[in-house]
C-alpha cells in the first residue's frame, strides 16, 4: 500500500475511532431523555430517532459548520474560526448540549495537543467545541471536507447505536440493521451540508430540546447528556 495516498483515509479512521480518548461514550445527546420519556422505545422508533437528528440537525448545523471552519482552519484565519464557532455555540438548545459540545472540543484539543497539533491554543480564551476541534484535526490529517462531513455523521449515528444498546432491550443485530438503514441518510446530508449558504445554518428539533431540557432534572441517569 502506497501511505501516502492514504493520509487522509486514515486520518479519517484515526478520527472516529472509538478508541479516540475524547470520553464520546458518556453522552447520549439527548437520547436517553427520549428513552425516558417513551419517545424512543424499540428499534424502528431509534433509526426514526437517528435519522431525525442527523437530517434536522446534525447537516444543517454541525455539517455546515465544518464546512466553514474546515476552510477557516485551511486558511489559518482564527478570526472566522472564532466567529463560526460562538454562532454554533449559541444553537446549542440545552445546557447539556452545551456542556457536551464544550467537553468533548476539550478533550479533543488536549488529544491533539499531545501529538503535536497545539492550533486550539490560540484560541484562547474561547473553549472550543467539538466541531471545530474535529475540523482542525481534519485540515491537519489531511481529511477532505466531504469525508469529514461522512465521518462526522457516521461518528454519530454509531454513538447514539452504541448508547441505544445500554438503554435498550435491543441487540447487536439491531444496532447494525439501524446503521444500515443510516446509510444512505448519510450519503444525503454530505452534499447537502456542502451547499448549504450561509442563512441556512441553523436547526430545528424541538422534540431534542424537550428531551434533553428533562435529561437535566431526570432522576436516574447513565449518561452526561
Amino acid at each position: 500500500m502506497n501511505v501516502g495516498m492514504h493520509v487522509g483515509l486514515l486520518g479519517l479512521l484515526r478520527l472516529v475511532s472509538p478508541a479516540l480518548p475524547v470520553g464520546a461514550f458518556a453522552y447520549s445527546r439527548g437520547l436517553e431523555g427520549a428513552v425516558a420519556g417513551g419517545v424512543v422505545h424499540d428499534e424502528t422508533s431509534l433509526g426514526d430517532w437517528i435519522a431525525g437528528v442527523l437530517e434536522h440537525v446534525l447537516c444543517p448545523l454541525e455539517g455546515g459548520m465544518l464546512v466553514r471552519m474546515h476552510a477557516a482552519w485551511q486558511a489559518d484565519d482564527l478570526a472566522r474560526v472564532r466567529d463560526w464557532s460562538l454562532q454554533l455555540r449559541a444553537f446549542r438548545e440545552s445546557r447539556e448540549l452545551l456542556l457536551e459540545d464544550e467537553q468533548l472540543g476539550s478533550a479533543l484539543a488536549r488529544m491533539l495537543r499531545g501529538v503535536g497539533i497545539c492550533d486550539a491554543d490560540r484560541l484562547q480564551p474561547e473553549q472550543p467545541g467539538y466541531t471545530c476541534m474535529f475540523a482542525l484535526a481534519a485540515v491537519r490529517w489531511g481529511i477532505a471536507p466531504r469525508d469529514a462531513l461522512a465521518g462526522l455523521f457516521w461518528a454519530f449515528c454509531e454513538g447514539q447505536v452504541g448508547a441505544a444498546l445500554r438503554l435498550l432491550a435491543i441487540g447487536q443485530s439491531a444496532g447494525q440493521r439501524i446503521l444500515e438503514r443510516a446509510l444512505p441518510v448519510i450519503e444525503r446530508c454530505v452534499p447537502r451540508a456542502l451547499a448549504l449558504g450561509d442563512d441556512e445554518l441553523g436547526s430545528h428539533a424541538p422534540g431534542l430540546a424537550r428531551c434533553s431540557a428533562q435529561h437535566e432534572v431526570q432522576y436516574s441517569r447513565l449518561f452526561r447528556s
